[in-house]
């Protein structure tokens, strides 16, 4: 990989991103493509895209902290964020600000430690409170306007990765985190 082929964040962009402490994270619109289907049954079903997950996992072995607040309540998300190892899992939190102040308090960061990824106008407040807000190019307009920087990938298709890489780039760890892909024999 040439380093043309790499993401080129603005500086203001990085400067943000090196302070954080707290990725946080919608689901619907950022984990998936924002599509709910349901069997005949009414079992509902979710595609949560893989790349996303290994993401997480190398932004939480660099002792950056993660957690998901979710307007919906649902099972297999619950699943999936207990899969990934995800401590903070808010389930059913319409004002998505309140949840994430409260998470602040209870981990002692303030706004500037938090990174917030959403994409529609629920996640507006918390995007604006956190110190460098995240959305994807298939989130709604309003939120594109008001975030610091919107992904290339779409939500569902590697918006969290890329986020993730964001942060593991801007605190120096990203090729620590690609590094032991290259040793494996």
């Amino acid at each position: 990989m040439t380093d043309q082929q790499r993401p080129q964040w603005p500086a203001d962009v990085m400067e943000k991103a090196a302070a954080i402490r707290l990725l946080a994270l919608d689901v619907d619109g950022i984990m998936t493509d924002g599509k709910l289907f349901f069997s005949a049954s009414g079992d509902e079903l979710k595609g949560f895209n893989i790349l996303d997950g290994l993401g997480i996992k190398q932004v939480m072995a660099a002792g950056i902290d993660v957690a998901v607040i979710t307007g919906r309540r649902s099972p297999l998300t619950e699943r999936r964020m207990n899969d990934l190892g995800i401590p903070h899992l808010m389930q059913g939190r319409e004002d998505k600000k309140v949840a994430l102040v409260e998470l602040a308090g209870q981990l002692g960061l303030s706004p500037q430690q938090i990174a917030y990824m959403g994409d529609d106008l629920p996640d507006l407040p918390a995007i604006r409170y956190a110190g460098l807000g995240i959305t994807v190019p298939n989130g709604y307009w309003f939120v594109r306007q008001h975030a610091d920087v919107c992904t290339v990938a779409a939500g569902g298709s590697g918006a969290v990765r890329e986020a993730c890489e964001l942060l593991l780039s801007a605190c120096g760890q990203l090729e620590a985190s690609l590094q032991p892909y290259l040793e494996q024999n």
